[in-house]
């Protein structure tokens, strides 16, 4: 029941932010449509703890935010390899153990590898993944193991 609330309030606040507007016929839609929504999605069994992981939605903010700042940092890492007149581009493939004991977890890993430029995830199993890193700073901070580190703080 608690994923079902949880689920009614994304959808009308996220209805609401594209709408913006609040004539009767307007909210009736939205109505209909959350409604629809949350019908097929009950139908379909989609409203569960991992299409919806609650226990996420307070410590997972201060992710996305360290993972915007990594983001930010990798950018401007490649884009000083890659305009250098030295051409201090070393790509290669690594491998780094897969921390995260959930499938959430190794998913959430694996995207946040390469979401962050320099690295992309080419490869996922329980115990190992396989990327690709284009500078040995990206090839260092994957092998630190923080990313990993801060999932598994999650629970994941």
């Amino acid at each position: 029941m608690l994923f079902v609330l949880f689920l009614t309030f994304v959808l009308v606040a996220f209805w609401l932010l594209l709408s913006w507007h609040f004539t009767p016929f307007v909210l009736g839609c939205g109505v209909a449509s959350v409604a629809l929504t949350l019908y097929l999605a009950l139908r379909m069994k989609l409203v569960d703890e991992e299409s919806q992981p609650l226990h996420l939605s307070v410590h997972i903010v201060g992710y996305w935010a360290w993972l915007a700042k990594e983001v930010v940092v990798s950018t401007w890492d490649v884009t000083r390899h890659v305009w250098s007149p030295n051409k201090r581009v070393h790509p290669r493939v690594i491998t780094v153990e897969a921390t995260p004991q959930t499938a959430f977890g190794l998913m959430l890993y694996a995207n946040s590898m390469t979401l962050t430029p320099g690295t992309v995830c080419l490869d996922v199993t329980h115990e190992k993944i396989k990327a690709h890193a284009l500078t040995e700073d990206a090839a260092a901070s994957l092998e630190s193991g923080e990313m990993g580190a801060r999932i598994r703080r999650l629970g994941l």
